[in-house]
Order: C-alpha cells, then structure tokens, then sequence
C-alpha cells in the first residue's frame, strides 16, 4: 500500500428527480493539504446559492488538477427505483463504492462517508475507514463530497433545461418539495405518468400509485442508517 488516501462520499440520495453520484478521490499527502488551504471541505457547507455552485465548481476543478485520482460512478434513476423496491439502496452504493475502490490506485487509507453504510466493506477491504462525517477525517473525503455534487448539478441541470421551455425554470434542486412536486403535478396533468427522471419509489404526495413508471407501489425515502422512516426526511441527505 501506498501513503495514497482515498475519499468516498455522495450527492442525490435525497432528490426524487435524477441520478445519484458516487465519487472517490485519491490524494498525496502533498494534493491534500494544499486543498486545505484552498477551503475543500464538505459540499452541503456551500449551501446551494449560485455562488456556492460557482465555488464548488472552482474547487472541484483544483481537486482534478492536484488528486492523483478521480473516479465516479453515476446512479440511474431506474437502478435506484430497482433497488429501492428492494429495500437494498444502501446495497446500490455499497455495490458503486467498490467499483470505484476497484478501479483506483493502492492507498494506504480508503475512508467512507457513512459509518453504518459502508462499514459492511470493512471485511473485504480492511484499510477502509467507514466514519459519519467523513470530511472531517480527511479532506480526501470532503473533495470527493464536491466531485460527486458538482457532477449531480450538472446531471440536474441538463433536466431543468430539457423542461424550461414547457414549464419554466425547474427549482428545487429535485427533492420533493413545494417547487418538485408542482412541476409534477403538472407534468402528471399533461401527459397521465411521472416524468421519466423522477424515482417512481419515491414519495410524490397526492400523485395516485398508477403514475409510476410500472411501479405503482410507494415507499418512504431510505435512511442510510437503517429502515425506512414512516414518513420522507425532512433533510435527506444530498
């Protein structure tokens, strides 16, 4: 093994519109501080201005030029929808995070967002650090929480604009909010079904069953931490 860390983390488990981005960063002890200095740290601490995406861009781009690797892994909404149905989304992540430890270079560390998530990969790679707030073990973690945002916005931002045109500017960031679920509402409205970037296990209130994709039952959001709550979170975590 190497003095390479690696940080695992991810954006868009909460949203019920859009994929679900997995990323990992292997940085030296060198890439590491250096991105310190220049404020890498957990995505959901920019809060979700436009100028917080503008910086979580411009950082993400800095952790690009300094890591000695990146590496994503992007969940469609139809493979959340399967695992879900499940009760396996969890499995779903777990199941990416090791492609990605796979595919990226020996390190000495491998640390996880997620202490009851990820600690099942603890048996199959022993180096790996399952933590809840992963980003404040190291920042290896914090710039793979930008990597993996960065990403997600981008993905979402293509829906929002394939959408502009028939029902404006689509806000809210996808979860199911008041913003959500009018542009569901009255997607449902024009054309009898979800939209095809919305989780149909997700919970779209006073929308019948019959508008999912073939799916009709619902469940509530999954918890990383265990069974599904009786009711969505309020904050899902992004």
């Amino acid at each position: 093994m190497t003095a390479l860390v690696l940080g695992l983390d991810e954006a868009g488990r909460g949203p019920g519109l859009g994929p679900m981005v997995l990323a990992a960063v292997a940085l030296d002890e060198k890439a590491a501080g250096l991105l310190a200095g220049q404020g890498v740290r957990d995505s959901k601490a920019f809060g979700s201005s436009v100028g917080a995406r503008r910086a979580r861009a411009i950082l993400k781009q800095s952790v690009e030029e300094l890591a000695t690797w990146v590496g994503l892994e992007v969940c469609s909404v139809q493979s959340i929808d399967e695992y879900v149905s499940r009760g396996a989304l969890n499995l779903l992540e777990r199941e990416r995070a090791v492609l990605l430890i796979e595919r990226a270079p020996d390190c000495g560390r491998v640390i996880a967002d997620g202490r009851s998530l990820f600690s099942p990969l603890v048996p199959r790679y022993p180096h790996l650090e399952a933590r809840d707030r992963g980003e404040s073990v190291h920042v290896a973690v914090a710039a793979a929480s930008i990597c993996a945002k960065v990403h997600r916005d981008a993905l979402f931002e293509e829906i929002a604009r394939r959408y502009e045109a028939d029902f404006g500017r689509l806000r809210g960031g996808g979860y199911v909010n008041r913003l959500t679920r009018t542009f569901v509402a009255e997607y449902v409205h024009r054309h009898g079904h979800l939209p095809p970037e919305a989780r149909a296990s997700w919970p779209w209130p006073g929308n019948p069953p019959d508008y999912s994709h073939g799916n009709p039952e619902r469940v509530p959001i999954p918890s990383r931490d265990g069974p599904p709550p009786a009711k969505p979170a309020g904050s899902p975590r992004e």
